[in-house]
């Protein structure tokens, strides 16, 4: 297997970006020990790549990027939007220097129709893919598509849903991004998945059910590490798992329990976990 270990922008921070708080967040991902970290593009495309490509280099960090599409860019409804946000987000990717954009990129979290996803629906969708795609393409840029629960996406919540529609566009840059927190809600298993996505699967958020310290929850992760060995994984093993010492984490993503560790020690405990496991 050929892995890098990661954080997430939110292992220390909001989602709300901005300059000091982004600067804070690559120190404290290279004092942890990690090879990269995942930086959540804001919407606004407000992120100045010059700046903390410096700091990446002060810190010796690799990155990767991902996006979340907002309420208004929720591509069934609104695909020019959507479109021309994935565009800019690719844009700072290439900026950055780096060649993965992941992130929830089939539709706007929190936006329901009432109903399953339609055809028309999904036709929309493979459409705005492939143009993005063929877009990234030009820019050296690969895109992983992330499934999230069903609370909050009607539009896909396994791989086998992101598959599908990947499959439609016939586009040999759109990957896989698995989340282990969503697959514990969606998914049968945390083997199948995997080994149904192959080399499609470039990118994994690890964390736990209650998003909390790896291994103290309900993950199932010796399926999960035994799919990974099968397919000989080639990609990003990434934290995500969110603090209440964080402030402001608990209403920004719903964490109404206090955590029973801090940042820091979440940080360094999953990587741990997750390298014992691996190496």
């Amino acid at each position: 297997m050929n892995i890098k270990f990661g954080a997430s922008l939110l292992s220390w921070i909001t989602p709300v970006w901005n300059p000091e708080a982004g600067k804070y967040a690559i120190e404290k991902t290279a004092k942890a020990g990690f090879d990269l970290i995942e930086i959540l593009l804001p919407p606004s495309m407000e992120f100045n790549a010059k700046e903390v490509k410096q700091q990446l280099k002060t810190h010796q960090l690799e990155v990767v990027c991902s996006l979340n599409l907002p309420k208004e860019a929720h591509i069934a409804f609104y695909p020019e939007a959507a479109e021309n946000l994935i565009r800019q987000a690719v844009n700072k990717t290439y900026e950055l220097e780096t060649d993965f954009l992941g992130g929830v990129l089939h539709g706007g979290i929190g936006v329901f129709s009432g109903n399953p996803l339609t055809d028309a629906e999904a036709e929309i969708i493979t459409q705005v893919w492939s143009h993005v795609a063929d877009y990234a393409r030009e820019k050296g840029v690969s895109i992983g598509i992330e499934p999230i629960n069903r609370y909050e996406t009607y539009v896909c919540n396994t791989a086998e849903n992101v598959m599908d529609l990947i499959s439609k566009t016939g586009k040999d840059n759109l990957y896989l991004h698995l989340d282990t927190f969503h697959m514990n809600i969606e998914e049968n298993n945390f083997y199948d998945p995997v080994i149904l996505a192959g080399k499609k699967l470039k990118h994994i958020h690890m964390t736990e059910s209650h998003r909390g310290m790896l291994g103290e929850g309900s993950v199932n992760w010796d399926q999960l590490f035994a799919a990974l060995k099968e397919i000989d994984f080639d990609g990003n093993l990434v934290l995500e798992n969110f603090s209440s010492s964080v402030p402001g984490m608990q209403q920004m993503v719903s964490l109404w329990q206090k955590s029973l560790h801090d940042a820091d020690a979440l940080a360094k405990g999953s990587l741990n976990f997750i390298k014992s496991r691996c190496l």
